[in-house]
């Protein structure tokens, strides 16, 4: 029976992962993804880190890049005055390696320095321009909601 109910998990456990396309995610070949983060909504936000965290929990850590690319009202949500529990998520991706980029071009237009934003950020001039070029190197983009 045990030999049975072992089988029966195994089983389980082997068709519940996910199947990857070739090459398969590794160290050499990770699968990369950038985010488009446009809204500073609150659900909007919250929606595509849920999105963020499932991505990390299928891919082995050491065969993903995650990038999330903040544009227009998008740069809102890294500002330190943001939802301090949105806020908290974002460190906490922030730790798994997750990458939050702020453009600057938003910043001039509404007067923001990087003082005003979260630690760990990186900048470039035009976030839709680093989409872009993310994709021209390998990044699959994604709109998360």
């Amino acid at each position: 029976m045990k030999k049975f109910l072992l089988l029966t998990i195994l089983t389980i456990f082997t068709y519940a992962q996910s199947t990857f396309s070739d090459p398969q995610p590794s160290f050499d070949e990770p699968r990369k993804v950038a985010i488009q983060l446009y809204d500073s909504d609150l659900k909007k936000v919250n929606h595509n880190l849920s999105t963020i965290y499932n991505i990390l929990k299928e891919y082995p850590e050491e065969s993903l890049k995650v990038a999330v690319i903040a544009y227009g009202n998008g740069v809102r949500a890294l500002k330190k005055d943001y939802d301090k529990a949105t806020l908290s998520r974002i460190n906490s991706l922030m730790e798994y390696d997750v990458e939050f980029v702020v453009c600057k071009n938003t910043m001039q237009t509404m007067n923001w320095t990087e003082d005003d934003f979260i630690d760990g950020v990186s900048y470039v001039q035009a976030g839709i321009v680093e989409l872009i070029e993310r994709q021209i190197d390998g990044y699959v983009g994604i709109i998360a909601y």
